[in-house]
């Protein structure tokens, strides 16, 4: 007989949600670095003087893990089914969380990328276009920004099914 409180199976969908957040966050922002990474260095050919101006998209695109990785370290220290009962609720809320916020992460990802690639390219041949560049970056790094958020309210419902 265990002293296990609440459900068995519940802390895998925790973890689970965990895992998702950083996971697919960490995704979009490897795809958003690799692929504004190749405009910065396209463009680099021509325009050698731009590549530091032209690097925001690629650091834009580092911070879509850093929102996956505040979503896993959350979840993760709300899942210790020892101190406090953990059931099935708190894992679904949990796996909602991470799910939000990685797959938001994972799309803004993508949006940064192809925006940052052809962005950079633009903007080396013409660069009156780096304001619009940089408002459409905003713009999608504000997706992730709303996975993080959703993710944060989502995850603190975990806790609320019953009254201990």
């Amino acid at each position: 007989m265990s002293d296990f409180s609440g459900d068995q199976t519940a802390p895998f969908f925790g973890f689970l949600g965990a895992a998702a957040a950083l996971v697919f966050s960490c995704m979009g922002a490897a795809y958003g670095t690799a692929k504004s990474g190749v405009g910065v260095a396209s463009m680099g050919v021509m325009r050698p003087e731009l590549v530091m101006k032209s690097i925001v998209p690629v650091v834009m695109a580092g911070v879509l893990g850093i929102y996956g990785l505040i979503i896993a370290v959350i979840i993760s220290t709300g899942i210790n089914p020892k101190a406090k009962s953990y059931y099935l609720f708190d894992g679904y809320a949990h796996l909602s969380s991470g799910l939000a916020c990685g797959l938001a992460g994972l799309s803004a990802g993508m949006a940064i990328g192809i925006v940052g690639d052809a962005g950079v390219r633009a903007n080396a041949q013409q660069p009156k276009l780096f304001v619009g560049m940089i408002l459409i970056l905003i713009f999608a790094e504000a997706l992730a920004l709303y996975g993080l958020i959703v993710g944060i309210i989502l995850s603190s419902r975990a806790g609320q099914s019953r009254a201990d």
